[in-house]
């Protein structure tokens, strides 16, 4: 028999600081969304012992996380128990919040680099991670990373990927500002008319350079699945697979074709690249920033950064 926990993510209510009880506040009673009551039915349906948790912070992820520990090893990292009869599922509204309890996985398991052990593979930096059922709180979403992985939308399906143990493992990127990725990067930006305002940097995949910096970049992905993949009707990388070792990079220049006869024309040359690893330099002007999207999420790259492939580091059950 096994014990699954299905984990919301929300927000704070107003007026708490996040955690509950410690502000004043009693702690929030959450609704339980439609399809986790589903699901929960399904799976005590099926036999299992359910959980429903909704955590408003990182606290509550780590305590539900914390149930899936491997008992103490003398070399005192957390490793995960590979005989454990619990189950996970997230019920997600977005990619981001599946991105977010991968990244806490990551930080729970993720050896530092003065302890590594030595049953962990030469390419990869973390144990296996346990494996995530994901539940997406809008079944008829076609968009998102669940629908693209072509993973079960239904409650009951769910439930009976996860009872029948159906483990698919996925790559996983992780990059030096100790974020991680489970889909993708788009880096740069447009402006109010939609069009893309160029930038320049240093982009190297491996030993690779796709560019050095001294020509204008309309826009670079760096992918695991295929959410970044197209960018205005151009391909910036082609048919990238979830689970084969490789990070995929594709860069978009702006490019001028000069005739002999009649006028020079423009277009977008698109670079490709596959490989372990990649880095990205901006050069900014004073205060200028990169703007970027990783797995849904916004933000704004200063200096360098770095990203390179855990090869099926995590696992959904399909």
């Amino acid at each position: 028999m096994y014990d699954v926990v299905i984990l919301t993510l929300e927000e704070p209510p107003s007026g708490c600081g996040g955690d509950c009880g410690a502000c004043g506040h009693d702690a929030p009673k959450p609704a339980v969304r439609t399809p986790v009551l589903h699901c929960a039915d399904a799976l005590k349906q099926a036999g299992a012992r359910v959980e429903t948790v909704t955590a408003y912070h990182d606290e509550a992820i780590d305590e539900v996380l914390a149930r899936f520990d491997a008992p103490e090893q003398p070399d005192g990292l957390r490793r995960p128990d590979p005989e454990t009869k619990s189950r996970l599922v997230v019920a997600v509204a977005s990619d981001s919040q599946l991105r977010h309890v991968v990244r806490r996985l990551v930080r729970r398991y993720a050896p530092p680099p003065s302890k590594r052990p030595g049953d962990l593979p030469a390419d990869r930096t973390l144990p296996d991670l346990p494996a995530v059922g994901v539940l997406p709180l809008d079944a008829g979403e076609s968009g998102d990373l669940a629908a693209r992985l072509g993973l079960p939308r239904q409650p009951a399906e769910v439930a009976r990927a996860v009872l029948a143990d159906r483990v698919r493992r996925l790559d996983l990127l992780r990059q030096d500002g100790g974020s991680v990725v489970i889909d993708g990067v788009l880096l740069g930006a447009a402006d109010q008319r939609g069009l893309s305002v160029p930038f320049r940097g240093r982009i190297e995949v491996d030993d690779l350079v796709l560019s050095d910096g001294a020509e204008d970049v309309l826009a670079c992905a760096v992918t695991v699945a295929d959410g970044y993949a197209r960018l205005d009707g151009i391909d910036l990388v082609t048919a990238p697979d979830p689970a084969d070792g490789l990070v995929e990079v594709g860069i978009a220049v702006p490019a001028l074709v000069k005739r002999r006869f009649g006028r020079d024309t423009h277009r977008v040359e698109v670079r490709r690249a596959r490989g372990r690893a990649v880095s990205i330099a901006p050069r900014l002007a004073a205060e200028e920033t990169l703007p970027f999207v990783e797995d849904g999420v916004t933000g704004e790259l200063t200096r360098k950064r770095s990203w390179w492939i855990e090869r099926q580091a995590w696992a959904v059950y399909s």
